[in-house]
């Protein structure tokens, strides 16, 4: 069965199970309140699937029953679950009710799979490689959800037994006193966290608080206000030569530094229920080449950057949180890993497939540091998304993360360079990931174009899987593929100062990138989901192709610099895009940072 995830053993038995219309109820055979977020998911999918309404009661005589629920010792797991679909009835068994809640989702999926009709005899016993299985949404990259996006994802995440949700923040969160940094972003407000807080814990998801809190403070750092804290407020070069205007990265010899962080820390932490933090403390790119140049130089880079993460780690002793870090830093300075705390959990991130995690794991695991294995969806700096490589890094992911004992798996979905992708060119890496995360031997040869098509498009025609897939792979049209992102990405918006980025590519592999999107959108009117949002879906992948097609049209040359008779032709086309990404857009998203989004097309004519 097409199964998302499929679980660890499924075993088809003699004969078939036929729901009844009327006259059945599903059973609680322990603690009723603990059982009723699991027959609650039971409850709609039949609803829903067989258009059949079965009331929730607790143990006792009376009607039949079509599905019993028990907590019990006898499945060892906390997470874990096993299923019987018997010709006569359905029996539900977990250890606890986050357990219970998971074997719903699969008996739901069974039942999806089967229109609500006839249902195979089997049985599943099923638990997790991973007790964390988790996904990072960027909300800093422009691009803030609404509540309503929000809730529907919590939603999608928990039908793929994801138990861990983060909300990567810069300057998104609406903080009292620092309205200027956020005044035109549409921030998550306190109440918003509280709420998607309770809605997550609902569905067995830690809501976890994220904020950076070194690195990546530009939004921060560019403001008169902030700009004094800046470790270079006048700008600095990227390793890549790219030369950034303003501050990046706080100045970590200055203890007005950490007053902000802990002001900071101080107003967010309380609007979450979780032990955890990710204080993010990655990409410090700018540390050593301004006011801590001379301190770095006497010391050592990697000693001011492990001194200034102590501090942020003795701020949350105070609010009695674990501290998350990315580990990229760190790992520059193995010498200085004994050093670092103990009770915290570093997160080690690679986005290609390929990338050493193996080797980086081993070095944590050796330091007695704890750790999440950290890979990507691909989606971000490709516009259709990068589908070989995002399955391959989050395969490789799962294995290394599972060699080495990692604590959680966390797949990150970014938004560099305006978010122009739009969501559900995610999917495919979510679905992977929430697979591979869960039961790697079970699932590493999953089909997952069709797993996404039965369990995520809800294509009737088994269409949008392998569309998504096959738009996902463009960027291998390009002879020579780039890491973290493609060259017909940057053909868009990277611009003179990045044309080293596209450059390479030839006027052919352009022309077979555009012909490759024109097959794949071909394809988008045989689709039929049954998702509410179908028509929505069908049109984000269509705005994401014909994006790709229009970088691949006009070839990366400036349209001042186009062929005579071609400007107006490729003026005419940029406007209807521009406008249908902000159509787009606002169907899932808030106003707040559109305007950056869409700058970033139209500053590089």
């Amino acid at each position: 069965m097409k199964l998302l995830p499929v679980p660890r053993r499924l075993d088809l038995t003699e004969g078939v199970f036929a729901p009844p219309g009327t006259g059945a109820v599903i059973q609680l055979l322990s603690t009723a309140t603990e059982l009723l977020p699991a027959a609650r998911v039971i409850q709609r999918g039949f609803e829903d699937l067989a258009r059949v309404y079965y009331p929730i009661a607790a143990s006792g005589p009376g009607e039949g029953v079509v599905v019993d629920l028990l907590l019990s010792d006898h499945v060892s797991h906390g997470q874990g679950y096993e299923l019987e679909i018997e010709p006569h009835g359905i029996h539900l068994t977990a250890a606890t009710a986050e357990g219970a809640f998971y074997g719903a989702q699969t008996l739901v999926q069974i039942v999806r799979l089967h229109q609500g009709r006839a249902l195979p005899c089997c049985q599943v016993e099923d638990r997790p490689d991973f007790r964390a299985r988790g996904v990072m949404l960027d909300i800093s990259r422009d691009k803030v959800p609404t509540m309503a996006t929000l809730f529907e994802l919590v939603d999608q995440f928990a039908a793929m037994k994801i138990n861990h949700l983060q909300l990567y923040t810069e300057h998104t969160f609406a903080y009292r006193g620092h309205r200027d940094v956020w005044v035109n972003a549409s921030p998550m407000t306190g109440q918003e966290i509280l709420e998607l807080d309770q809605y997550c814990k609902e569905r067995f998801i830690e809501l976890v608080p994220n904020q950076n809190s070194f690195g990546h403070l530009e939004r921060w750092l560019k403001l008169p206000a902030y700009r004094d804290l800046a470790e270079a407020p006048d700008g600095f070069t990227f390793p890549w030569g790219y030369r950034h205007p303003t501050g990046f990265t706080l100045n970590p010899l200055d203890p007005r530094s950490i007053e902000l962080v802990g002001e900071l820390y101080a107003e967010l932490l309380p609007h979450f229920t979780s032990p955890l933090f990710n204080v993010g403390c990655d990409e410090t790119f700018d540390l050593g080449l301004g006011k801590s140049k001379a301190e770095c130089e006497r010391v050592g880079k990697g000693r001011v950057y492990l001194e200034f993460l102590k501090k942020i780690h003795g701020l949350l002793q105070d609010h009695q949180r674990i501290m998350m870090f990315w580990g990229d830093i760190i790992l520059h300075h193995p010498e200085l890993l004994p050093e670092a705390p103990r009770d915290v959990v570093a997160l080690e991130w690679g986005y290609e497939a390929g990338h050493p995690f193996d080797e980086h794991l081993a070095k944590f695991d050796e330091a007695g540091i704890p750790f999440f294995v950290c890979p990507g969806t691909s989606a971000w700096c490709s516009l259709t998304g990068r589908t070989d490589n995002a399955l391959a890094n989050l395969r490789e992911a799962a294995g290394a993360g599972l060699k080495h004992y990692a604590a959680g798996y966390l797949i990150t979905d970014w938004g560099d360079w305006g978010h122009l992708q739009p969501l559900p060119v995610s999917y495919l890496g979510f679905a992977a990931g929430a697979a591979y995360s869960w039961s790697y031997e079970a699932n590493r040869g999953l089909d997952i174009p069709a797993a996404l098509d039965a369990h995520v498009f809800l294509d009737e025609a088994g269409v949008m899987g392998r569309l998504a897939a096959d738009l996902g792979n463009v960027y291998q049209l390009g002879e020579k593929p780039m890491a973290n992102g493609s060259r017909f990405f940057w053909s868009l918006v990277g611009g003179e100062a990045r044309r080293n980025l596209y450059e390479e590519v030839t006027p052919a592999e352009y022309r077979r990138a555009a012909e490759a999107v024109g097959e794949v959108l071909g394809r988008l009117a045989g689709a039929r989901m049954g998702r509410a949002d179908g028509a929505l879906v069908a049109d984000e992948f269509r705005f994401a192709g014909e994006l790709l097609a229009y970088a691949c049209d006009r070839g990366g040359v400036p349209l001042a610099r186009q062929p005579a008779g071609r400007t107006e032709g490729l003026s005419v086309w940029r406007n209807r895009l521009l406008a249908e990404h902000r159509r787009v857009w606002l169907a899932r998203n808030r106003e707040g940072g559109l305007a950056d989004s869409v700058n970033r097309i139209e500053n590089n004519r």
